[in-house]
């Protein structure tokens, strides 16, 4: 896509052919990095034949003990690299049984090969939506350290066609909040971001010592601070590296039943960039 584009841009230069004048929201991401001084020192454009060229991703394991990653397959036809974006697919299993999911979907993480800390995470990306869609960006760290120990940062979940995203931290603080209201919402570690629900966003997550920010199309929309005093309850697990994962659930008990459906869901993953200062 990005090829094909310059190539257009070229030939149509009298017309001030720009991508980012056609996009306002990647005009203002770039204008957000400009003033604060961003530099990317990391980049992934998909702009190749083979996903897994790079030897940055690998395709998500298949579980059965969580949501989440009940329907992850690594069926080669629910990954796709088109016109310069990675395509993660959700489709009704061809082999659906009592003992394998109504449903299979696509996700990659950097499990083991590339981890982000102290720095600005950003994946433009389009996530169609259909009844029962979950398609999430999330932050891990490695698998030595136990959940919720090293916390989790979900940069963006959304639940069939929301115009919304939520914003989400765990922790063993915000999980003791479950039960002792003294820790419930203090801070508050979740909130919702208004998106533009049939086309590409930018989103980012900021990764600083003292705190997490999330924001949209370069607009900040939810922030998470460490609290003095309280690092023994795992407040802030934060400050350490992080994988990235990116995939396409469908159904759970979260986001509800899946409304039957014949042509495949796809998350668009145009790009993900890192940046430091």
């Amino acid at each position: 896509m990005k090829k094909i584009f310059i190539i257009l841009c070229v030939l149509s230069a009298t017309i001030g052919c720009s991508r980012k004048e056609e996009d306002p929201s990647t005009k203002a991401n770039d204008d957000y990095l400009k003033r604060g001084g961003w530099r990317m020192v990391w980049n992934d454009e998909f702009d190749r034949d083979d996903i897994f060229s790079t030897g940055i991703w690998s395709k998500i394991w298949t579980c059965n003990t969580s949501d989440w990653c009940n329907t992850m397959s690594k069926d080669p036809s629910l990954y796709e690299i088109k016109r310069g974006n990675l395509i993660l697919l959700g489709k009704p299993s061809p082999d659906s049984t009592k003992e394998n999911p109504k449903y299979i979907t696509g996700g990659v993480f950097t499990d083991g090969k590339k981890y982000f800390q102290n720095g600005r995470l950003e994946i433009r990306c389009k996530l169609e939506g259909t009844q029962g869609a979950w398609p999430a960006l999330w932050m891990i760290p490695d698998d030595s350290i136990t959940w919720p120990e090293g916390g989790e940062i979900d940069i963006v979940e959304r639940l069939n066609y929301d115009p919304f995203v939520y914003h989400t931290l765990h922790s063993p603080y915000t999980q003791a909040g479950k039960t002792d209201p003294s820790k419930k919402d203090n801070p508050p570690s979740h909130t919702k971001a208004a998106i533009n629900p049939d086309d590409y966003n930018i989103y980012a997550v900021e990764l600083d010592i003292d705190e997490v920010r999330f924001y949209v199309n370069g607009k900040q929309t939810f922030s998470y601070a460490r609290v003095p005093g309280k690092e023994d309850q795992g407040q802030f697990p934060f400050n350490r590296p992080y994988m990235l994962l990116i995939d396409m659930q469908l159904g759970g008990r979260w986001v509800g039943e899946v409304k039957p459906f014949t042509k495949p869901v796809r998350m668009y993953v145009d790009w993900v960039r890192f940046y430091q200062k």
